[in-house]
């Protein structure tokens, strides 16, 4: 993997979706993983990304190990050369990642 995006959530369903959405559709032809870090929400935002976008790996912890803590966990899982850290809250423009890799 060239690229993992890693994302932290809590309790931001609906910014988290705008945000996964622009990550999927400006990785398009590259070699892009996504890590979604949820700090136990309970606005159903783990549920949502579970059904909406599979490809997503969910960290699903069981209560909120605060925002370092929470980008640590998947930067462990993470075999990429290159790592981003977005807010759930960020919508990225199309070039965004391949301007990261290159």
């Amino acid at each position: 993997m060239k690229l993992s995006v890693i994302i932290v959530n809590y309790n931001v369903e609906y910014f988290l979706e705008q945000c996964i959405l622009s990550v999927l559709e400006a990785s398009k032809g590259l070699d892009v993983d996504i890590y979604m870090v949820d700090n136990a929400s309970v606005d159903g935002s783990v549920k949502m990304v579970k059904e909406k976008f599979p490809s997503v790996i969910v960290v699903d912890n069981k209560e909120n190990l605060g925002f370092s803590k929470a980008n640590n966990q998947a930067m462990r899982m993470s075999q990429a050369e290159y790592v981003l850290l977005l807010n759930p809250d960020t919508v990225i423009e199309e070039d965004t990642l391949e301007k990261c890799i290159t």
